[in-house]
């Protein structure tokens, strides 16, 4: 198939993406609910261009086309280049006249129910230590699996604070949900097998972790920033 009829496609196919750019392009663009047809279209390019960027990990486009996608895809050259990974988020300046709003708790709920990673916060014999948890939301209450002995584990039977947030650095916006409640330990074998298949995620943190803990929210609570 020639180049020319290979850009005239109708329907190119969505293919995994390789490469540290092209999941960067494939997540970024999934998030915004963007297909690669329309991600291409904005960004004035040929779908079979994006699909070569997204499934080649060896792809090496122009300084015009990353700013180009950056643009369409709301963020910057160095979150899709991979220049801020190891940067904490929230560098940029904030914006010239930034709205802070309370968020309802229907809105608090959907942005938890996304998973991922949240902060948790949980008494030590040292003092409040706060550490990150793979976690899932199931039945409306938090869940987590880790290890006996590890520091997550110490949140059983306490009072902990779990937060999640998102950072959009190149427009100076960003929310987060905080949820206070009860942790306990999962000890029902029915439960765990139930958790187990409704987790979202294994822990990235890898390792055998077959300790479930799960929160049971008291107060939820948002808040969200927007120029």
């Amino acid at each position: 198939m020639t180049a020319m009829a290979e850009h005239s496609r109708t329907n190119v196919a969505e293919g995994t993406p390789l490469g540290d750019l092209g999941r960067r392009l494939a997540t970024r663009r999934t998030q915004l609910g963007l297909s690669r047809r329309e991600t291409a279209a904005r960004a004035g390019m040929a779908p079979s261009y994006l699909r070569y960027l997204e499934e080649h990990p060896g792809a090496a486009p122009g300084s015009g086309t990353l700013i180009r996608l950056a643009e369409v895809l709301q963020t910057t050259v160095n979150d899709l280049t991979g220049g801020t990974v190891n940067l904490p988020p929230g560098p940029g300046r904030a914006a010239r006249a930034p709205a802070f709003t309370e968020l309802g708790t229907d809105e608090c709920r959907s942005l938890l129910s996304s998973h991922g990673v949240g902060r948790l916060g949980v008494p030590t014999a040292s003092g409040p230590v706060i550490v990150p948890v793979n976690y899932s939301v199931v039945d409306d209450t938090i869940v987590f699996r880790t290890a006996h002995g590890t520091t997550p584990a110490l949140a059983a039977g306490c009072q902990v604070a779990f937060e999640v947030d998102h950072i959009d650095d190149a427009f100076s916006r960003g929310w987060s949900v905080l949820v206070r409640g009860h942790a306990r330990t999962v000890t029902d074998p029915e439960e765990e097998h139930r958790l187990a298949a409704r987790a979202y995620s294994t822990p990235w943190a890898g390792g055998k972790r077959n300790l479930w803990v799960r929160i049971d929210p008291y107060t939820l609570t948002g808040r969200r920033i927007i120029d």
